[in-house]
């Protein structure tokens, strides 16, 4: 669901994410909700993501890795071109030559890296332009695309440049001058060559007065007047103490700073001192620690929260500010005398994760790696301006002195919801409210909304000529049979020459319809650039027939024999490993059909008619089913390949042989309909396959669009319109958002088989 449907460029933000291919940069002001987008997109695109952040504590709140980890990057500087001796002054670096000799991918993190639609950078702003560089010469390398901008992987970039810039020391730029006209990112070179569309959130949650938030405009954009100054003065007291109750907070530009004010405030109260530990699993660095390892506590502490509230009611949010009412040894209670109210805090658990790419599902996963549980807060009669970024504050004493550096004002300034919460420690001298010119120069090809629909158009229309281009790129399926037929020879099975036999069989017959693929490629890509003209009609009858006999050898010539091979050995000792990697080599043979399947029912909406919006919409649903796991490759690997009556890849795909919803004896879905056909219930079935009760649950919602089962028969019928009207109302079909909106009454299972009945009437209607 959009958080908020009036926020127009957020729309369109999301659409350029999931409907197009383009590099895009999301910034906006403070409090316009850059990190709101990032979880949206996060719960809600169907694109194989990673989201990646330049420090270990920005990675870990925005759920994902460090850029340096996911990459293995150099920690010195990175030099695009290769370098032909040292300087004596120079510092550590490393250059194209050097940059591959300390990377150690091994074969699940290459193919992570090729499975990859969608990297997230966030924070940007502190990422230097050489470490963009050296992640595009990465993925050029291991995506195999030399010739495209990271691999011709879709980049989204998340930050403000108008907050903290990146760390470069004199000796470091002294180097990367010679190649970068400024450290920011995107002056980085992979950037010129691929810009990316600069799209800046604009409507405001943090601050509503009108007066303000043209201060913090002005400041922002060089363009602070003497009447901006005088107002900021008006809140100059250098010997304001704030007095019990006030609950301000101090922002200084120093660490060591901040720790004497909350060290010194917390010894002024009585009573007793309370230590909270965190309690650490697995792995998870000390520089990534989101809270204190070990907390301190008193009665009367002024606390802040650190995190945002989970579920509805929201009760705080990261920066709230309250006062430590009670404490024991496990509770902690903390008030809001401002407002009022009260709650007892729970702990919160941040994860370190690790992602891999999972074969069967096609999906990209989550593996936890560590963790670390704290209670989600700190002492806050002070932070750092660095570590109040993306927090807010009701009231705020700004104590920078003399040392304020290129947007530190601006970043203090902005934490505040009412400059009426302002309090001026030091004065803030004009030549101190400075912007890079460099910065204003790039804001510069901001487009306007009017612009950005047309463009977002344009881009749709290419994002389709791709995907169907795409769609007939055999390279991967090759590649992939061909380290299978390189491995067949050391496995240890049973009647290992049938095995090698078999792989010699299905990389030749690939390699066939990889050189029959490139020709049509050819011809497809010279049908697009004309198809509107003749209203896509020839374009569809070559799409109808080059369908037909994908579909069909794709079947005849690779999932059948795998199919028979796997009956065959089915039973068999020793051929566990083997026989889930012949699976997960199924799997890749029927998405490729689905795309195939998937291009024809695109073609066919564009001779209808259909705008790209609404087709894209449609694929994006669907692909979003795919991710949720409602159907599995051993279902879809049943259907025939009549394609004269073209349907989209999901689990109600019916054509030729396989029209009745008849899978092949020994499909595991099909296993599990006819223990249920037979009186068995899902908790029977569950035991007598040794499977999860999910699991069987997503077996038989899979047939709810073949019509073999009713949505009736899995979810009683007074859950059935309260679970589509949240469909509905999320605009989306991932399930997890679904889930937490409907509560523990409704169980994933009921949702997707609901969910699954949705797409089918759909279909059915269209």
């Amino acid at each position: 669901m959009l958080p908020d449907k009036s926020n127009h460029i957020f729309q369109l933000a999301a659409q350029f994410v999931n409907q197009t291919s383009r590099p895009i940069f999301l910034t906006g002001k403070a409090g316009t909700g850059k990190t709101t987008f990032l979880r949206y997109i996060r719960d809600n695109s169907f694109k194989k993501m990673a989201v990646v952040a330049p420090t270990g504590v920005a990675a870990i709140n925005a759920g994902g890795v460090t850029m340096h980890s996911f990459f293995q990057l150099p920690f010195g500087p990175y030099l695009p071109v290769t370098h032909s001796g040292w300087g004596e002054q120079e510092p550590p670096f490393t250059d194209q030559h050097s940059l591959f000799k300390n990377i150690r991918f091994n074969a699940a993190k290459r193919e992570l890296l090729q499975e990859l639609e969608l990297l997230v950078i966030d924070e940007v702003s502190m990422v230097r332009a050489d470490a963009l560089d050296a992640i595009d010469t990465i993925l050029r390398h291991f995506r195999q695309q030399p010739l495209s901008p990271f691999g011709g992987l879709q980049v989204l970039y998340i930050g403000d440049l108008f907050q903290l810039p990146p760390v470069v020391s004199r000796e470091e730029w002294e180097l990367l001058k010679q190649h970068y006209k400024s450290p920011f990112f995107f002056d980085a070179l992979a950037l010129q060559e691929s810009p990316p569309l600069y799209l800046e959130l604009d409507k405001i949650y943090r601050q509503s007065e009108a007066d303000f938030i043209g201060m913090l405009n002005n400041i922002r954009f060089n363009r602070t007047t003497r009447e901006d100054l005088d107002r900021l003065h008006t809140y100059y007291r250098p010997t304001f103490q704030p007095g019990k109750g006030d609950h301000y907070i101090t922002l200084t530009s120093h660490n060591a700073k901040a720790d004497e004010i909350n060290q010194f405030e917390l010894s002024q109260l009585s009573g007793r001192q309370y230590s909270f530990e965190a309690v650490l699993t697995g792995e998870f660095q000390d520089k990534s620690f989101p809270a204190d390892k070990n907390l301190q506590l008193k009665v009367g502490a002024q606390v802040m929260f650190i995190k945002n509230d989970k579920g509805e009611s929201r009760r705080y949010f990261n920066g709230k500010i309250g006062l430590i009412k009670t404490l024991t040894a496990d509770k902690i209670l903390v008030s809001f005398p401002e407002e009022g109210g009260e709650l007892t805090v729970e702990k919160e658990t941040w994860k370190n994760i690790r992602y891999h790419y999972d074969k069967e599902k096609d999906h990209i996963e989550e593996e936890e790696l560590g963790s670390f549980s704290q209670y989600p807060l700190r002492l806050a009669w002070a932070i750092t301006i660095h570590k109040s970024q993306g927090l807010t504050f009701q009231k705020a004493i700004i104590d920078a002195g003399a040392s304020f550096a290129a947007g530190q004002v601006y970043v203090a300034l902005s934490r505040l919801t009412t400059i009426e919460g302002l309090v001026l420690r030091s004065r803030i001298h004009a030549q101190a409210i400075t912007t890079d010119e460099r910065i204003l120069a790039f804001t510069e090809s901001k487009l306007g909304q009017a612009a950005l629909r047309e463009q977002l158009q344009e881009e749709q229309k290419t994002f389709i000529s791709r995907s169907l281009v795409q769609s007939f790129n055999w390279d991967r399926l090759v590649d992939i049979l061909e380290t299978h037929f390189q491995d067949a020879g050391s496995r240890q099975i049973p009647d290992k020459k049938t095995a090698y036999a078999l792989a010699r069989t299905l990389l030749d017959k690939a390699i066939g319809q990889r050189e029959t693929a490139v020709k049509f490629s050819r011809q497809l890509e010279q049908l697009l650039a004309t198809a509107a003209e003749d209203g896509y009609r020839q374009l569809q009858q070559r799409m109808e027939a080059a369908a037909a006999y994908f579909i069909r050898s794709l079947q005849d010539d690779l999932i059948d024999p795998l199919q028979k091979h796997l009956g065959d050995i089915k039973g068999a000792g020793k051929t566990k490993k083997y026989t889930k990697a012949m699976q997960e080599l199924k799997t890749v043979f029927i998405r490729k059909k689905q795309q195939i399947e998937q291009s024809l029912q695109t073609v066919s909406g564009l001779a209808k008619g259909e705008d790209t919006g609404s087709l894209l919409s449609r694929m994006e649903e669907q692909k979003n089913i795919h991710s949720g796991h409602t159907r599995s490759a051993a279902n879809a690997g049943t259907a025939g390949s009549d394609t004269a009556n073209p349907v989209a890849p999901n689990p109600g795909t019916r054509t030729g042989p396989s029209a009745q919803g008849r899978p092949k004896k020994g499909d595991t879905h099909r296993v599990s309909l006819e223990l249920y056909r037979e009186g068995l219930s899902i908790a029977d079935i569950s035991i007598r396959r040794s499977l999860s009760k999910t699991t069987i649950e997503s077996h038989l919602a899979s047939f709810i669009f073949t019509g073999d089962i009713d949505v009736k028969d899995l979810v009683p019928e007074k859950k059935i319109a309260p679970i589509l009207a949240a469909l509905e109302k999320m605009e989306g079909t991932s399930i997890n958002p679904v889930k937490r909106a409907l509560g523990d009454q409704y169980s994933f299972g009921e949702i997707r088989a609901v969910l699954n009945y949705r797409s089918y009437m759909m279909q059915k209607n269209n």
